[in-house]
């Protein structure tokens, strides 16, 4: 099975703290909340988002995904407001291959806390069960420590740099690329309490 296939319906998951569903309209304010942070932006491919504009034209682009039967991001939605923080998605994949990419932001109010550790690690639960891949896979600038914290707190392992592998901000630039294998998760991760 493709993929694809597993978001149609769009899959909702569930952690201790949020839920994870699709990026709606009423979102609006919550994501410019986070996407007009410089600092939020700075190692993301995309530019910060300079209007309210910039974050609608996301969401169009959000929805259209769905409405066309691709994959799109996850709205990470705080249990506790009831606002989207951020979101997280497979952003690339290879069916023949069973292999997939995630990507994610998360609002800089909410960094540290273990948020994202525990998103990313439900996400990669229902790539392993779900999903039945056989490697997930997370890329960041080398300079990104904190998403570096996050992959390995995930039990991603560091594999290398992948030299000039991305054009972004205007500079090709460098990634550290992180995995996890399906033999990784069935060693013990599974039963993780942050999930």
């Amino acid at each position: 099975m493709k993929l694809e296939e597993h978001f149609e319906p769009f899959p909702e998951l569930a952690t201790k703290r949020a839920t994870l569903r699709p990026i709606e309209y009423s979102d609006l304010n919550d994501i410019a909340s986070y996407c007009t942070v410089p600092e939020v932006s700075r190692y993301t491919v995309w530019d910060v988002h300079k209007s309210i504009e910039d974050t609608k034209a996301f969401i169009d682009f959000v929805i259209n995904r769905y409405a066309t039967q691709k994959v799109g991001p996850w709205g990470i939605e705080l249990k506790e407001s009831g606002r989207i923080i951020g979101s997280c998605s497979f952003v690339s994949w290879d069916n023949n291959n069973r292999r997939a990419e995630l990507g994610y932001v998360l609002s800089n109010q909410y960094w540290n806390q273990g948020i994202m550790t525990e998103v990313i690690r439900r996400i990669i639960e229902f790539g392993f069960k779900d999903l039945e891949l056989i490697r997930i896979e997370a890329r960041c600038l080398p300079s990104n420590l904190g998403s570096s914290k996050v992959m390995e707190k995930t039990g991603m392992k560091y594999e290398g740099i992948l030299r000039r592998h991305i054009w972004a901000k205007n500079e090709f630039q460098d990634l550290a690329m992180y995995s996890i294998i399906r033999d990784d998760f069935e060693s013990g991760f599974r039963d993780s309490p942050d999930i």
